[in-house]
């Protein structure tokens, strides 16, 4: 088979070097478009739900919240298990799929489910699904580099500012931000008041909802001219929410000022987030998409990153904490140095031996082109070009220029001896040696 595949080959050159071409020309394209990562994604298709019920024990989240969720979540179509954990304030379920099965389609068969099991929660607790990452999906960290700003300004500027445009950028999945101060209006009643005002908590937390909002009024027209009536009612400083009315005893109101002390705060906080030991840091985790090429994401998201520090206040920038381009780069530039380097000894080690440059050309045409297929099949197979797959086309390398010099050696060998006993006028094809009735040895 072997034979009749060479003879085939060398009676069709120019036919075998069109595909030769064909097939470079091809692997070119499937290199530039190949998904470049430095690890590869071995993590399941999973599915997250996330459930926030602040000031919850982590007992009460899982009977009332975790237990339910899990229960009514078995029995999805290929779903392999499904797991839950709760904490304080939190609660999360974890559907593991099997492997074939589409990650948007699994989403959308918890989505389902959800709109069912919504009613066996609490009021006012909604189950929302996690992002459409994996867990190797942190490709950059960032944070604000703010001297001017205290944690409850540059976390607002993160949050209401840089977190909106780089979610914007294509690939990116999330942008998680995290340490610093989510400024909020704390309201902290006081029991002793409240007993002698005759009034209850729901009473204070239904006045501070009430008065918290916007009523739309009816349109009404005047000399022509149509008017449309509404009401602002949301609260925008301390001193609008400290003169709330709760209750009117008489003809007099009972204000929030009358029965708590109103001030602005931050948001409780289970953690802190530190850079260098030099104190508190704000930023965020940008989270790649499934499936997406992690090597131009970050590119784009540094691009973006570049139109935002135009609108940033004076002396703000960012600072890359974490930032995987570096490593992706390191693993391409290896396989690059890598490839130059087994050519370059391939042709001295033929060049050497053999005396014979076209021989040495013949085996640095087969590199190229080798590596070449080798990106088709990983973007059929639609596996990235990470450190692993990378290794794997590295160490291949060692095994093609054996396997070339081995053959051209004894192409070289076969033609030398051929071609010496044509000058010698022996026959052109000898062919194998006839039977002998005496059987001879061999060394």
């Amino acid at each position: 088979m072997i034979e009749r595949l060479i003879s085939l080959s060398l009676r069709n050159r120019y036919l075998v070097l069109l595909l030769a071409a064909g097939l470079f020309a091809w692997g070119a394209y499937s290199v530039r478009e190949s998904k470049i990562d430095a690890i590869p994604d071995l993590s399941e298709n999973q599915v997250i739900v996330f459930t926030e019920w602040m000031g919850r024990s982590p007992q009460i989240l899982e009977d009332q919240v975790t237990y339910p969720l899990v229960t009514n979540m078995q029995g999805l179509p290929k779903v392999k298990s499904v797991r839950g954990t709760s904490m304080f304030g939190m609660s999360f379920v974890f559907l593991i799929f099997e492997d074939d099965a589409d990650i948007y389609w699994a989403r959308e068969r918890v989505l389902e489910r959800l709109n069912y099991a919504q009613r066996l929660l609490p009021a006012g607790v909604t189950p929302t699904l996690g992002p459409d990452g994996t867990g190797v999906g942190h490709v950059l960290w960032y944070t604000l580099k703010a001297p001017g700003l205290d944690l409850g300004e540059q976390r607002a500027l993160q949050d209401w500012y840089v977190k909106f445009g780089l979610q914007n950028v294509p690939g990116v999945s999330e942008v998680a931000s995290f340490g610093g101060f989510q400024k909020q209006y704390q309201v902290t009643v006081d029991p002793t008041k409240m007993t002698y005002y005759g009034l209850t908590l729901p009473q204070v937390l239904a006045a501070v909802r009430s008065n918290n909002n916007e009523a739309g009024g009816r349109k009404f027209e005047q000399s022509g001219v149509g008017y449309i009536i509404k009401t602002t009612g949301y609260i925008q400083d301390m001193a609008t929410l400290e003169n709330v009315p709760v209750i009117t005893q008489g003809t007099t109101p009972v204000r929030i000022k009358d029965v708590a002390t109103v001030q602005m705060t931050g948001e409780s906080r289970l953690g802190i987030m530190d850079l260098d030991g030099e104190g508190e840091a704000v930023g965020g985790i940008v989270v790649m998409r499934y499936g997406e090429n992690a090597d131009a994401m970050i590119t784009r998201v540094k691009a973006k990153m570049e139109q935002i520090r135009a609108g940033l206040p004076p002396g703000v920038s960012f600072q890359l904490v974490y930032d995987r381009s570096g490593l992706i780069q390191d693993s391409v530039d290896s396989i690059k140095h890598t490839l130059i380097e087994e050519m370059v000894v391939v042709s001295l080690v033929v060049l050497l031996f053999l005396f014979h440059w076209r021989s040495a050309l013949s085996i640095l045409i087969q590199i190229p082109i080798t590596i070449a297929t080798s990106f088709i099949l990983l973007n059929a197979f639609d596996i990235s070009s990470n450190i692993m797959s990378l290794t794997g086309i590295a160490l291949a390398i060692g095994v093609i220029v054996d396997n070339g010099i081995v053959m051209t050696e004894n192409a070289y060998r076969n033609l030398a001896e051929y071609q010496a006993g044509e000058a010698a006028g022996g026959p052109l094809d000898a062919g194998p040696p006839a039977p002998s009735a005496t059987p001879t040895q061999t060394s």
